[in-house]
């Protein structure tokens, strides 16, 4: 069905009665006949209902004029929260980045921290290990010279007693 736009318009054929001055002077009004009344009538009613597609196509258009500011209005919202929550997104990335970031730095200073003490925790049972081996093969040594001095003092003995 075509819309009230797109059906032709059919030209208002609008009868003006132009009197003849002299002939009705002359004759006086005659009455109008009742075919003369309908044609008047249909004219008029005629002539208001083009107004009222007029007024109607005008209503139409206004109307989608209104849609179009609405639509406009409702997609100027949407980009605006469209972008509005892409800029929250970003700067809740960029934090937790951030917190990451320094989560992690924060894990390399104990790993680090707790590298060193096992470092030092290692070397001091080292040295701890070693001072008491040293110890150890020092007092060895020490028994084992003087066991020797035993042992070459009694092969003295047992020797000048021998060659005596």
């Amino acid at each position: 069905m075509p819309s009230q736009k797109d059906r032709p318009k059919k030209p208002i054929e609008v009868k003006e009665e132009v009197p003849a001055e002299g002939a009705e002077a002359a004759a006086g009004e005659r009455p109008k006949s009742a075919l003369d009344e309908v044609m008047s009538q249909a004219e008029r009613a005629y002539a208001a209902y083009m107004d009222a597609e007029r007024q109607v196509a005008k209503a139409y258009h206004e109307n989608e004029t209104q849609v179009a500011k609405a639509y406009k209005r409702a997609e100027a919202q949407s980009s605006k929260a469209y972008e509005s929550t892409a800029a929250q997104a970003l700067r809740d990335r960029d934090e937790a980045i951030a917190k990451a970031a320094k989560a992690r730095e924060d894990l390399m200073q104990r790993a680090e921290e707790a590298y060193q003490a096992a470092e030092a925790a290692a070397n001091s049972a080292y040295e701890a290990t070693l001072g008491e081996a040293a110890k150890s093969r020092e007092e060895n040594v020490e028994r084992a010279w003087s066991v020797r001095d035993e042992t070459i003092e009694q092969a003295w003995q047992i020797y000048s007693k021998i060659a005596r």
